[in-house]
């Protein structure tokens, strides 16, 4: 279990998502080593009520400490997914990982992973083209270690040539 700040959309259908892992080398990666071995794993979304105890999940622990219990977070499973769902976060993703591809360099690795269960709040309209974040708690971070609610700024139509606004530029 770690905090990733850089989870990108890489298409809808199949729905993919990556993630940047930082190199591997003296520091274990505890979390590829388990996705590796499992094939699945899962992305949660960090709530204030509480970021700051995710936030120390990304600590150096030895391999026989959880950082669920020692960060004091909740593990979820649900039926058929081996990999645990942080219980506290109201947007959850169970992956199956795909693929992992060595960026050289600066010796990280993109991993790559399929959408196999998406499990959002009761507050979610399923229905909606794009779901309001902001409605979810939900955080994003900055770098290692700045972490910002998010707020709805604007939306704009899909852009096609024929609704393109004539700008004065």
């Amino acid at each position: 279990m770690a905090v990733f700040s850089s989870v990108v959309h890489l298409g809808s259908d199949p729905a993919l998502l990556g993630f940047i892992m930082r190199p591997q080398g003296e520091v274990p990666r505890h979390t590829y080593e388990n996705i590796l071995a499992t094939g699945h794993y899962t992305i949660n979304h960090i709530l204030p009520s509480f970021a700051e105890r995710a936030h120390y999940t990304s600590g150096k622990f030895p391999k026989e400490v959880s950082e669920f219990a020692r960060c004091g977070l909740t593990e979820a499973y649900i039926e058929g997914f081996q990999a645990p769902f942080v219980q506290e976060s109201s947007c959850k993703m169970g992956m199956r990982f795909e693929e992992a591809i060595p960026i050289p360099l600066n010796g990280t690795t993109l991993i790559i992973g399929a959408v196999e269960h998406l499990i959002l709040p009761e507050t979610v309209d399923i229905h909606q083209e794009v779901f309001d974040l902001e409605a979810t708690e939900s955080m994003g971070i900055s770098g290692l270690n700045s972490y910002y609610t998010l707020t709805k700024y604007a939306e704009y139509p899909y852009v096609r040539p024929h609704n393109i606004p004539d700008f004065d530029v």
